[in-house]
């Protein structure tokens, strides 16, 4: 599969096959159910970037499935060199994030051409999976200083009960009951406390983590 450039995306039948093929397999293997969907604007002309809590390996592709807009998504370096999988997230218009020093701004910098050229963005803002416990990681401001820079609205969306198919103690996938929860678009708002960068981003950040953990827990 070729590498495609900040611009590009793949084709719109191959995404279709894979699509309603996943969404088959997630429903027969992890009994897969999608909430508020009608919470997803899908013909929202600007970028859109969506904001998931983060549980298993296969978060970005479940979260994808409900969404019918060119987008794209972040991935850890590593994944690109794994058989298959590398190939398949490339295609789908994945790009790499470093660990290594300059690695994440390049990845940032990349992030803002996407949105900026009207794509959905995936941004995890845990950074990694999280735990079988399914508490939340720290949240990192990188989302919302990435969506004030692009000046495009944030979908935040919770994963429910992947924390026990593959969280990081989780050595091999199981199958489990998924919940995914659209929640309804959140918009940055204006600094009207006069708060420094920093701070307005952390609260912020505060607020859509608040978001995403208020379905973690629901019956």
């Amino acid at each position: 599969m070729p590498k495609l450039l900040p611009n590009q995306y793949p084709a719109q039948f191959v995404v279709e096959i894979i699509r309603y093929t996943l969404l088959f397999i997630s429903k027969i293997l992890w009994r897969i159910e999608y909430h508020g969907v009608e919470n997803i604007p899908q013909n929202l002309k600007s970028g859109l970037l969506v904001t998931p809590n983060h549980q298993t390996y296969f978060d970005p592709f479940w979260v994808c499935l409900p969404i019918k807009r060119k987008y794209r998504f972040m991935a850890w370096d590593q994944a690109f060199n794994w058989f298959l999988v590398g190939r398949m997230i490339r295609y789908l218009g994945a790009f790499p994030v470093s660990l290594k020093r300059g690695g994440t701004r390049r990845a940032m910098l990349q992030a803002l051409t996407c949105l900026r050229d009207g794509a959905t963005l995936i941004i995890f803002p845990e950074g990694s999976r999280g735990f079988s416990n399914g508490e939340l990681l720290e949240f990192k401001t990188g989302a919302i200083r990435i969506a004030q820079e692009a000046e495009v609205p944030i979908l935040p969306v919770t994963i429910r009960g992947a924390n026990e198919v593959w969280a990081q103690d989780i050595k091999f996938p199981t199958l489990k009951k998924v919940d995914i929860f659209f929640h309804p678009v959140f918009e940055i708002p204006p600094n009207y406390d006069g708060l420094d960068e920093h701070e307005f981003a952390a609260k912020l950040t505060e607020q859509l983590k608040i978001i995403i953990e208020s379905k973690l827990n629901q019956d």
